[in-house]
């Protein structure tokens, strides 16, 4: 299978004292040792961006430029980049139309758009419910696939 790594797992992975760290890594572990496809899309490092870059404060990492490039440069080693196509947007436009969706669920949405041209079936994720209504994806918790 092949599945995409949302962008709330590599914000733990860059936390190694957070409690869902190893969480993290036991499943991207356990998935890479079935030999499952593990990506990443430009709209998770957009947000991952956002957030490392956020002072603590402000609900972010508190990571200087220099922290985050180093920590995206980790990421794109760890995990394939499947770059945007044109066809994102359009496919990002019918999802939002057809599902309702408003708000910061247009993010999410544009995750679900770049899998669908990518032909990613799976999304690792902590948010499972954020994804119920795209059917035509399989949204699995960390807990739910690393080994026991």
């Amino acid at each position: 299978m092949i599945y995409l790594i949302d962008t709330n797992l590599l914000l733990r992975m860059a936390e190694p004292k957070h409690l869902m760290y190893h969480t993290v890594l036991d499943a991207t572990d356990t998935l890479r040792k079935r030999g499952e496809s593990l990506n990443v899309v430009p709209q998770n490092l957009i947000e991952f961006w956002a957030v490392a870059t956020r002072p603590r404060a402000n609900n972010g990492l508190g990571m200087t430029v220099d922290e985050a490039v180093a920590e995206l440069k980790s990421i794109k080693s760890l995990f394939v980049l499947l770059l945007d196509k044109p066809a994102v947007f359009s496919e990002w436009e019918n999802l939002v139309t057809q599902h309702r969706v408003s708000g910061k669920q247009a993010h999410d949405a544009r995750i679900v758009a770049a899998m669908k041209v990518h032909g990613v079936t799976h999304l690792l994720t902590f948010n499972t419910d954020d994804f119920k209504r795209y059917a035509d994806i399989t949204a699995a918790h960390p807990t739910s696939v690393a080994a026991p």
